[in-house]
């Protein structure tokens, strides 16, 4: 069964690479500004689009790590070990009590928080994979277009966020404020553990983003509905 599932995924890859619409959304002098030519409804699913296919790779990309470089007692060992997620710090809801109470804004901005405490780390993590002798190419390219495809859903939330909200640029960023913390040449096993666990974190903040955009959506539609 899972040989078959991995020929259909290397069969299905290129076609949801093609399918995906780009999250472009320039004016002709290429600004963010303020997107007229999307109206704020299809920017919303075009966003939610690139949030779905972003944890539907990022959870493939994680079982393809595990099944080539984690036995299963490592698997162990990563709960065991008091590996933490690098955006546990931030101050993202987390029960469905306390998602369901947050305001539209908080919504955005909490998937605007994960988004961009990301993208160094993906971004280091494709150097880290490089150097992995045995790494397969379907990894190596899953990881690159979920990388690429961050910096896409930045700048749609971005220009999500001004439309919605009548707001301005905004300027924080969270990926350089010391979340994200770089070792010198660790050893291999740590260096496995560490990748293992930056992915296993990031498929969980990619279910949240999708979960946040997706109520965000409901509220927009159905605003008494939504749970």
């Amino acid at each position: 069964m899972l040989k078959q599932c991995g020929v259909w995924a290397v069969l299905l890859w290129p076609y949801l690479l093609s399918v995906s619409i780009p999250l472009d959304c320039k004016e002709e002098q290429g600004s963010l500004s303020r997107c007229p030519s999307i109206s704020q409804e299809k920017l919303l699913d075009r966003v939610i689009q690139h949030a779905e296919l972003i944890y539907r790779v990022s959870e493939e990309s994680c079982s393809l790590f595990e099944e080539m470089f984690v036995p299963f007692p490592l698997r162990l060992q990563r709960n065991q070990a008091g590996y933490t997620c690098i955006t546990k710090a931030l101050p993202i809801p987390s029960s469905k009590s306390e998602i369901q109470q947050i305001s539209d804004k908080w919504l955005l901005h909490s998937v605007l928080m994960l988004v961009q405490s990301w993208i160094e780390p993906l971004a280091y993590l494709q150097t880290t994979l490089d150097r992995y002798d045995d790494a397969p190419e379907m990894l190596l390219n899953k990881t690159k277009w979920v990388s690429e495809k961050l910096i896409s859903l930045e700048q749609g939330v971005v220009v999500l966020i001004k439309k919605m909200l009548d707001e301005g640029m905004l300027t924080t960023t969270y990926s350089e404020q010391g979340l994200f913390q770089y070792e010198v040449q660790p050893e291999m096993l740590e260096s496995v553990m560490r990748d293992y666990t930056l992915l296993s974190c990031f498929k969980k903040d990619a279910h949240k983003m999708e979960t946040f955009l997706k109520l965000l959506k409901c509220r927009q539609t159905d605003k008494y509905n939504c749970a």
